[in-house]
């Protein structure tokens, strides 16, 4: 099923308060911006753009952009442990910017003080999860916020296509144990996500609680530590990406021959419904998901 178009009869109508159209950015903290580059050209991502004043990367291929930051007075940067990268922040596409961050205040969120210097583009933000952030963006049709903050990379084309028709398809968060119910209510009062039945099931791992966003263009799976397990062994964060693809053998078959490595055990479910490449610079793992274009 196409998560951009919900069963009605399983996942009842909410109003998107905030006025919100899919994810615009998802951004990588590391101090080893060369090595995750690797990684992430690999899987068909290519930088296109660098920052004009920071050591931020952006990298893009298809409708997905993913920005690596590098930049040493970033505190997110500073705190990554061995310089392993980590999901510091997702961007949302949203109608008005400003008010979706008011409106996310006023629900109870933590306001992301702006650091924007001179001639750079003030982007609205809240506190997300493990010290992550929100960012809102009201700017990516005609004008986008990379044409203020970004120089382009001279002979790169800027609009590089998506491997095997990849999109983002969500994201997973690991969270505390018994922290659920806390985290969905956390999405559905400040975002306006909604909790997918049990039965409805995506990707190879069935595990945690499945939302899918107001805007219906992605999904956020929450997942609590196995029982028995150190739940302080990686903290509340956000983990990894979903991907999604219209085939998901045939991506396999694409990015194993790029390089890719994926997990191969029993406990998955098959090929054709998702993989799970293997984690990488001690942290770094994507998902591919089923998604019919």
């Amino acid at each position: 099923m196409n998560p951009t178009t919900p069963q009605r009869e399983s996942v009842p109508e909410v109003p998107n308060r905030l006025g919100m159209e899919g994810i615009e950015f998802i951004e990588y903290a590391t101090s080893r911006p060369q090595a995750l580059g690797q990684v992430l050209e690999t899987l068909g991502f290519r930088p296109v753009a660098r920052h004009r004043s920071r050591e931020i990367t952006l990298y893009r291929q298809g409708s997905m952009n993913l920005v690596v930051n590098a930049h040493p007075d970033d505190a997110r940067v500073s705190a990554t442990a061995g310089g392993n990268p980590v999901i510091s922040a997702v961007a949302f596409r949203v109608r008005d910017a400003l008010k979706a961050q008011t409106r996310c205040l006023e629900v109870g969120a933590w306001e992301v003080a702006s650091h924007a210097q001179a001639m750079e583009l003030h982007i609205p933000a809240i506190h997300g999860p493990g010290g992550s952030r929100f960012y809102f963006v009201d700017r990516w049709k005609e004008f986008s916020i990379y044409d203020i903050d970004f120089t382009p990379i001279p002979t790169v084309d800027p609009h590089p296509p998506a491997l095997a028709g990849m999109s983002y398809f969500g994201l997973v968060q690991y969270i505390g144990a018994a922290r659920t119910a806390d985290w969905s209510a956390y999405y559905e009062n400040m975002f306006g996500f909604v909790e997918i039945p049990d039965e409805e099931r995506f990707g190879i791992l069935p595990k945690g609680k499945l939302m899918r966003s107001a805007c219906g263009h992605f999904l956020w799976q929450l997942v609590e530590p196995d029982p028995g397990m150190d739940d302080d062994s990686t903290g509340e964060c956000l983990q990894r990406i979903g991907l999604g693809v219209p085939n998901v053998a045939e991506a396999v078959v694409l990015l194993k021959a790029r390089g890719v490595e994926f997990v191969e055990s029993s406990q998955l479910h098959p090929e054709d419904r998702g993989a799970l490449t293997r984690t990488v610079l001690g942290s770094v793992s994507f998902e591919l998901v089923h998604q019919t274009p």
